[in-house]
């Protein structure tokens, strides 16, 4: 090498340094930029206290901080129940729900971009047939979907007691619920009798499912016994992971969450990092959210609603109920900004 080739390449080094850093500058911002600018974002579909049953919409584009749709007005006139959606193998969207708990019809409707419902069908449960849940009353409660891309499959899962209430003791209903399952590759024909999700003797109620990406399924519940000092889990959500879609499952886990908690709905953060699991802190006072890297936790639970914005990492449409969470596109999220602006 000259001597000559030697000066200008000391003379430009300073000037390559300056490159070199600004070229890891711009790769540690890019690296660093908000979940919020990518191109997920997520859709609850919910109901509100004060209107329980019918179906409202809240969005957000990072999974933590939701902005309430279309002047916190309904978005259907003819939904009611505890919105479960679910895209299906045609790509379109299937939402469940009934009229009430009574209700002997599980209803389904069908929408191509979630904005326009049409009804899709019924399902009438055979109660009578149920295995190892003898004398179920004719209660459905909180029909959820899941279809299962794998088997091409869809759950559907819901809680049915099988002692009535009474003054003297209300809860004996509550701890005689049964979460209940039937498998349909349509929605429209269901080939077996429901059957019980769980062996174990546990009152569980508000069952979803989840697929773990290190195998099998996780199923998510709520322990629907009263809390006390034998039962400290109780009305808490939980999670049992099994390795198939029906299980079998082991007894779940710690809790998730405080007591007298439910209608758990879980997304994955938008990087595909962490999971957040949400909960109603019922009847309708405020949302709770713990937060996990894997299915498995560890779980801790996230400062959010407090009064007091310098604790708050998430920020939940106030008065909002039970309902799902579902991962959209930001062009969906534009879609349902436009059809039902504030």
């Amino acid at each position: 090498m000259t001597s000559m080739v030697k000066g200008i390449l000391r003379a430009l080094a300073p000037m390559l340094f300056v490159l070199g850093a600004g070229q890891a500058l711009a790769q540690a911002a890019e690296e660093a930029k908000p979940a919020a600018e990518s191109e997920k974002a997520y859709l609850f579909a919910h109901m509100m206290k004060g209107d329980y049953g019918t179906l409202y919409y809240s969005i957000s584009t990072d999974g933590l901080h939701w902005t309430f749709l279309n002047k916190g007005k309904p978005v259907s006139s003819d939904y009611h129940g505890h919105a479960s959606i679910a895209q299906g193998p045609d790509g379109r969207y299937y939402l469940v729900g009934n009229k009430s708990d009574d209700d002997p019809l599980i209803r389904f409707w069908v929408s191509d971009d979630l904005i326009r419902w049409e009804p899709f069908g019924t399902y009438q449960p055979d109660l009578a047939k149920v295995k190892n849940h003898p004398h179920a009353l004719q209660r459905i409660g909180a029909p959820k979907l899941f279809f299962d891309k794998p088997s091409g499959q869809v759950l559907l899962m819901w809680h049915t007691p099988n002692v009535p209430g009474s003054d003297e003791d209300p809860e004996r209903y509550w701890a005689s619920q049964r979460t209940l399952y039937a498998l349909s590759k349509d929605l429209k024909t269901f080939t077996a009798p429901p059957k019980r999700l769980f062996t174990w003797d546990m009152a569980t109620i508000d069952t979803i499912m989840q697929p773990n990406p290190a195998g099998g399924y996780c199923a998510i519940i709520k322990d629907e016994r009263y809390p006390s000092y034998n039962w400290t889990t109780g009305k808490t959500i939980r999670i049992a992971c099994g390795p198939t879609l029906t299980g079998p499952f082991p007894e779940p886990g710690p809790p998730l969450s405080p007591n007298f908690r439910e209608a758990p709905t879980l997304i994955r953060s938008p990087d595909g990092g962490d999971w957040y699991l949400y909960y109603e802190q019922y009847a309708g006072t405020s949302y709770g959210l713990s937060m996990a890297p894997r299915l498995e936790g560890p779980w801790y639970q996230v400062s959010g609603n407090s009064g007091i914005p310098e604790w708050n990492r998430y920020e939940m449409t106030p008065g909002a109920r039970h309902g799902s969470m579902l991962p959209i596109s930001r062009a969906q999220y534009d879609a349902l900004v436009k059809a039902f602006p504030n």
